[in-house]
């Protein structure tokens, strides 16, 4: 590839240009600027698949988020704010879990991947079948994880806690000991 003294800042310098075709060929979007609300389809050339980008703008201050009792999937004492999409519908969403110190959620899986960032306080995430506090990872506030579909995980909060959920619903959860699932417990 021969090297330009074109500044690669400049729109349309070839340097863009090549890093655009890179991104389309591999389904991505065009990463340049598009209006507020636009929809923008983009044609694919052979090989690769269409894409749409639609771009909702949204902003959630911190004391904007509606935070509720987290799904009976996850242990009571838990309070989840959804930010984005809607947990129980087909499609990629964004919750927050607020945690109390001490809150665990039992060896589990989900069948879609998983990532988490931590937002606040301390969050011991372990994998495995049965919860060995000696192999969980503790994640400080901006820790990032990804869990892949199916994978064995457990978790707890060491003191309140905030943790950033992106996934796809439909939200399902599935513990490895049915008798840990807080949807089988007798009320």
């Amino acid at each position: 590839m021969a090297v330009s003294s074109e500044n690669p800042t400049q729109p349309g310098n070839h340097h863009e240009q090549t890093v655009d075709s890179i991104w389309r060929s591999l389904g991505a979007f065009d990463l340049r600027s598009h209006s507020p609300g636009e929809t923008r389809n983009t044609t694919p050339s052979k090989g690769t698949s269409k894409t749409t980008v639609a771009t909702e703008h949204k902003i959630l201050a911190p004391e904007e988020m509606q935070w509720g009792e987290a799904p009976p999937g996850l242990p009571a004492g838990g309070k989840m704010a959804v930010l984005d999409g809607d947990p129980n519908k087909k499609g990629s969403f964004t919750v927050r879990l607020k945690a109390p110190d001490g809150y665990r959620v039992a060896p589990h899986t989900h069948p879609t991947a998983e990532r988490l960032t931590i937002i606040s306080g301390t969050l011991h995430l372990g994998t495995g079948e049965k919860v060995d506090e000696a192999a969980a990872h503790e994640m400080a506030a901006g820790s990032f994880a990804v869990l892949p579909a199916g994978m064995k995980h457990f978790a707890w909060s060491t003191g309140e806690s905030v943790v950033q959920i992106q996934s796809e619903g439909p939200f399902q959860i599935k513990y490895v000991n049915p008798s840990d699932d807080p949807r089988n417990t007798k009320k």
